[in-house]
């Protein structure tokens, strides 16, 4: 239902021509600035960043708020030249509360970004923007997958990085080897520059980036002409017109355009006809009620700043994830490289021995049937060492999906690059409870949920929106200009239109439908974020637990094979000295060789569990306290 209301003011006429030109003119320039609008329009970021809109509501409530610290800023570790230096790179972003109010209202759910980009800053980059090293500081610059003008500068929030000064959280640095060889910071920097996997998910910034600049194109300046002729029949008229239109950031739209409409027209289309120099028009739509502070083209964009911004967690996550993999893998083949040292050096021992008694079977002072059984102990060990040589290679192979060259090949390690276990140390329990506010803080589950639940919240202001009626202003100004087709010079005159349209749904059913569905999305978000704070605690309470028991396994383990030696080489001396026979010394040495394996196992398991611990944590290289 609509009600337009408009007045005319028709100014005395005048014949003088200038006058006329200087009206028109001054309207051509009027309609000159709508272009200009586009990029003047709403406010305007100062830093070339995009914009993330500040979704607030006053029945935001947190369910963390006993336990995480709502000004303490978000670390991420970005790099691994950065990691390497131990450097640890903050995002100033602080997490926002879950969402628990059922009684939300439009105002309540306004939105407005605090700096609305440009659809120019949103493609070129910054002087000061490192979002291009953002959890991927020395991948290489591929500009086929991640160009400037798609990743610079497209989200702002995330770019202001802060060195932060954390309590209770681990010492930041890279597990160094005591035995040289192949350092886990070398892998860690080869998956963060070259892992396929997270390639892909670095090109979700392209993604999300190209859909935050396909919104911006709501806003973009239209050019509009139109041609319509009727050569044919009493009535004969041609009509030509060509105009700017621009879409306003805060709401409606400014336009203006030349037309020009010549011939004989019918008598009820006599508004069509322009004086001869043609008319100049210029004016402008404001919405008053809905679509004010949000409409389906602001809607549309602050979605995707936060799907932009979604993609930020997303990539995280896969980087942490990847890197414990990487770890655990790098650690079972250093661990199958242990196993073969172990399994040489029992081959050695029997070889040796076997020597030994091939003498002393000589001399008479031993039987054949001892040689024969010590040359069994040494086919018997032959053939563990194959197998363990098999397992060592295909760890190695496993490890080069994680470890590759500068030209993002796989490179299989070499035997002569195998490290050695760097010394074990013991977690403090008493950190555990730091652990776990750390490990909420920095976790990008949450930072995901929460940009989700803004994401949502833009949803439910545009339904609230769309509960208010439709109330418009409107004006515009013309001008036509030359000789007058009319005697009467009623197209002679400066006009000027002002009116007003309202329309309003009775029922409200389409909006009051989708604000009840957001608000149950926004609840189902809030329980989604505590369920994930739980399960964030324990996973750091079972990485822990895992890393104190082995750490006690390994010391336990470390004595045990100690013993086992000592009585092997005891063992040993006294089959040298005829005291004992060669079933003893295998017992001993079978005892020693099992105590040594379990050690690795013990070791293995420890750094795997410190793998498991630093991904708990959401870090993004390895810890070392």
């Amino acid at each position: 239902m609509s009600f337009p209301f408009q007045l005319r003011f028709l100014f005395p006429p005048s014949t003088e021509a200038p006058l006329m030109i200087r009206r028109a003119c001054m309207i051509a320039a009027g309609g000159l600035l709508t272009i200009g609008c586009a990029t003047n329009d709403g406010p305007r970021s100062t830093t070339a960043n995009t914009a993330v809109p500040d979704v607030t509501t006053t029945a935001l409530q947190t369910s963390t708020a006993t336990t995480v610290a709502a000004t303490t800023p978000v670390v991420q570790l970005a790099s691994a030249r950065q990691n390497l230096t131990g450097e640890v790179i903050t995002d100033g972003a602080e997490l926002i509360p879950a969402i628990e109010s059922d009684n939300l209202i439009e105002s309540d759910v306004l939105l407005e970004p605090d700096s609305a980009i440009e659809p120019d800053s949103a493609i070129e980059p910054s002087k000061d923007d490192n979002r291009g090293t953002d959890n991927d500081a020395s991948a290489p610059n591929d500009t086929s997958a991640r160009t400037d003008s798609e990743t610079a500068n497209a989200d702002a929030s995330f770019d202001e990085l802060l060195a932060p000064s954390l309590a209770g959280a681990p010492s930041l640095a890279g597990v160094t080897n005591n035995d040289g060889g192949l350092p886990l910071q070398d892998v860690v920097a080869s998956v963060q520059s070259y892992f396929p996997l997270l390639q892909i998910a670095y090109l979700e910034r392209n993604r999300t980036s190209g859909d935050q600049l396909a919104a911006w194109g709501e806003f973009d300046t239209k050019l509009k002409a139109r041609s319509e002729s009727q050569p044919l029949g009493f009535y004969e008229n041609y009509q030509n017109g060509a105009g700017v239109y621009q879409p306003l950031y805060r709401g409606g739209e400014i336009y203006s355009g030349y037309r020009i409409g010549r011939g004989v027209f019918e008598p009820w289309y006599q508004e069509r006809q322009t004086n001869e120099g043609g008319e100049f028009k210029a004016g402008f739509q404001l919405p008053l009620l809905r679509d004010r502070n949000i409409d389906a083209r602001r809607a549309d964009l602050w979605r995707a700043t936060y799907d932009r911004q979604m993609a930020e967690p997303q990539i995280r996550s896969a980087v942490i994830d990847t890197i414990r993999d990487a770890s655990i893998a790098y650690w079972v083949w250093v661990a199958a490289g242990r196993q073969v040292q172990i399994g040489e050096a029992a081959l050695e021992l029997a070889e040796r021995r076997n020597r030994q008694v091939a003498r002393r079977v000589e001399e008479g002072d031993l039987g054949d049937p001892v040689l024969a059984d010590n040359q069994r102990a040494i086919m018997q060990r032959q053939g563990k060492l194959i197998d363990l040589k098999r397992k060592q290679t295909q760890t190695a192979v496993k490890l080069s999906l994680f470890l590759r060259d500068g030209l993002s090949t796989p490179r299989v390690p070499g035997e002569d690059e195998l490290p050695g276990f760097p010394e074990v140390a013991p977690y403090d329990v008493t950190q555990l409870d730091a652990d776990i506010q750390y490990a909420a803080r920095l976790r990008p589950e949450l930072t995901a949920l929460d940009t989700e639940a803004r994401r949502v919240q833009v949803d439910l202001a545009e339904a609230c929106n769309q509960t208010l009626p439709v109330l418009d202003a409107f004006s515009n100004v013309s001008q036509d200009v030359g000789e007058p087709t009319s005697s009467k010079r009623d197209k002679s005159e400066l006009e000027l239109e002002i009116g007003f349209e309202f329309e309003m749904p009775v029922q409200r059913r389409k909006g009051l439908g989708k604000m009840r569905s957001a608000r149950a999305k926004l609840n189902q978000i809030a329980a989604k974020r505590q369920f994930a704070l739980e399960k964030i605690s324990t996973e750091v309470q079972t990485a822990v637990a895992a890393l104190d028991a082995a750490y006690r396994r390994v010391e336990q383990i470390t004595d045990a094979v100690e013993i086992s030696e000592q009585l092997a080489a005891v063992e040993r001396r006294k089959f040298d000295l005829g005291e004992s026979d060669l079933l003893a010394v295998f017992l001993r040495e079978q005892i020693a060789i099992e105590a040594a394996s379990d050690l690795v196992v013990a070791k293995l398991e420890y750094f795997a569990a410190r793998a498991d611990y630093t991904a708990a944590l959401a870090y993004e290289f390895p810890v070392q306290f």
